[in-house]
């Protein structure tokens, strides 16, 4: 049992996945900064809105007399925050990046070209003569 746990482990997938976690991590922290002292700012030159959670809230009370407040404006200021991140993330991070990778492969002189896939009546082929082999074996 410690063997195969030892091995999962060691397998290579599990620690780069824990370097993403920790690098996402910090990551975030560099595009929440962003977004506050960049996006932000800008959005509220347009909008007079100091904090979407306080707004569009309503309360309902039930049959029984209980109540349930509904913050429709928190949902819609996640939204928002969703996609401002987004957003900065693409045109900070993601477009120079394929910019700089690309140019980076035309420099080495790579050329990337699509590989042929087979046709669905190629595939259907290689299935039946699969299959026959197995029935044959």
């Amino acid at each position: 049992m410690i063997k195969g746990f030892k091995e999962f482990i060691l397998r290579g997938n599990v620690i780069d996945l824990a370097v993403a976690v920790v690098i996402g991590a910090a990551f975030s922290a560099i595009v929440n900064v962003v977004v506050e002292s960049l996006v932000n700012p800008l959005i509220s030159l347009f909008f007079k809105a100091d904090s979407l959670d306080s707004a569009l809230k309503f309360t309902l009370t039930g049959p029984m007399g209980g109540t349930g407040t509904f913050a429709l404006g928190a949902i819609i200021g996640a939204i928002i925050n969703f996609l401002a991140v987004a957003l900065v993330v693409y045109f900070a991070f993601v477009m120079p990046m394929n910019h700089f990778n690309e140019r980076r492969a035309a420099k080495a002189g790579v050329t990337e070209e699509p590989e042929e896939l087979p046709s669905e009546q190629e595939l259907l082929i290689q299935i039946r003569d699969l299959l026959e082999k197995q029935k044959s074996a």
